[in-house]
């Protein structure tokens, strides 16, 4: 099994420390390393060093090989440009395909944050033993809700196909739209319903012909740039196909379409490092704990998130459940429920030309 660490994200929802040259899984948001560096040192925990690949924008690699210099350039998946992640995940598999037909590969993303990190790996593992046992099938990992989220989509799933050691796996009915709290509260009342976090597993072949019958423009300049794969028109074919596609997530364009899946509901503290909301969550303790990183004086400062980049200080009296946010250029301030609009201020930006600060 092969697994593809998806680190191309374009740095929207952690402005402005995150930015389109820097993005969020270049940041060291948690600690002292990055979230891309935490991702692949969770993986080698578990897994092969030449099972890991990377998949990043071309622009990135110089900066993503610095964070992880163990990989060979081969195990890089170098993109020429942001077209989404169903040609990402496309580029991935028709690579692999051209080595292996029958390799499973599995998707990571590099700003995930998972508490639990072995049953993560024996999670990974299952899911490759229901592909070799399915190969015919796209397998998922869903993850048990712990509370009525309106931030993530759902799988629903319905009756037991299979069980592998102590996991059970269902089958999966489909996809379903970010809720909002009332119907969220209903999928954990009923109980079929999983959190997605887009932790897809299929065998190489399989994904191929499913871009075959869902997206085949995009499948036409996949078997393209696999034929010119490691010849001297390898760099002009990858160039000129993946402009050609269309800027679609595989969400949209490959899942919300397949009839056949499978599910293996999953526990294994996971939170998407998705907004300030979720940072905030993750290195709290308690909601009403604040979080402070940088130069800092607070009166009567409750649950605020500080993160001061800056030399300047920061002085907080009478706040709660805020987020600050200052670099050496802007400086962010919003209240913690709010935290998901961070990516219209990107949008109003991109509007304004105010192309500095993006």
């Amino acid at each position: 099994m092969k697994v593809i660490i998806l680190a191309g994200g374009g740095g929207t929802r952690l402005w402005p420390v995150s930015r389109k040259k820097s993005p969020k899984q270049s940041q060291k948001i948690l600690g002292q390393e990055t979230l891309l560096q935490k991702t692949f040192k969770r993986l080698k925990k578990g897994l092969n060093l030449n099972s890991i690949y990377i998949s990043t924008g071309q622009d990135y690699y110089q900066e993503v090989k610095k964070q992880i210099p163990a990989l060979k350039k081969s195990q890089y998946i170098l993109e020429p440009q942001a077209k989404n992640t169903a040609a990402a995940i496309g580029l991935a598999a028709c690579i692999l395909h051209k080595k292996n037909p029958e390799e499973i590969m599995v998707m990571a993303n590099a700003d995930h944050y998972i508490d639990k990190e072995a049953e993560y790996i024996r999670v990974l593992k299952t899911a490759e033993k229901a592909v070799q046992k399915y190969p015919n099938q796209t397998v998922l990992i869903g993850l048990k809700p712990e509370y009525p989220e309106t931030g993530y989509g759902y799988i629903k799933f319905s009756s037991l196909k299979d069980k592998i050691g102590k996991y059970k796996i269902y089958q999966g009915d489909r996809f379903v739209e970010k809720p909002d709290h009332k119907k969220a509260k209903q999928y954990i009342k009923k109980g079929h319903y999983l959190w997605n976090p887009a932790m897809f597993c299929w065998r190489v072949e399989h994904l191929l012909n499913l871009f075959k019958k869902h997206l085949p423009a995009h499948y036409q300049s996949l078997m393209k740039i696999q034929k010119a794969r490691g010849t001297k028109k390898e760099k002009s074919t990858l160039e000129k196909e993946f402009k050609k596609m269309k800027n679609i997530s595989i969400d949209f364009g490959l899942m919300e379409k397949i009839k056949k899946m499978l599910v293996i509901p999953a526990s294994f503290g996971w939170i998407d490092v998705g907004s300030w909301r979720s940072v905030k969550e993750i290195l709290s303790k308690n909601p009403g704990e604040n979080v402070i990183r940088g130069n800092h004086i607070g009166v009567d400062t409750k649950g605020t998130m500080v993160y001061n980049l800056s030399q300047q200080l920061i002085a907080t009296a009478g706040v709660e459940d805020m987020i600050i946010i200052n670099t050496s250029d802007a400086i962010l301030v919003c209240p913690l429920d709010q935290a998901q609009k961070v990516k219209k201020i990107v949008a109003r930006l991109k509007k304004q030309n105010k192309n500095k600060y993006l």
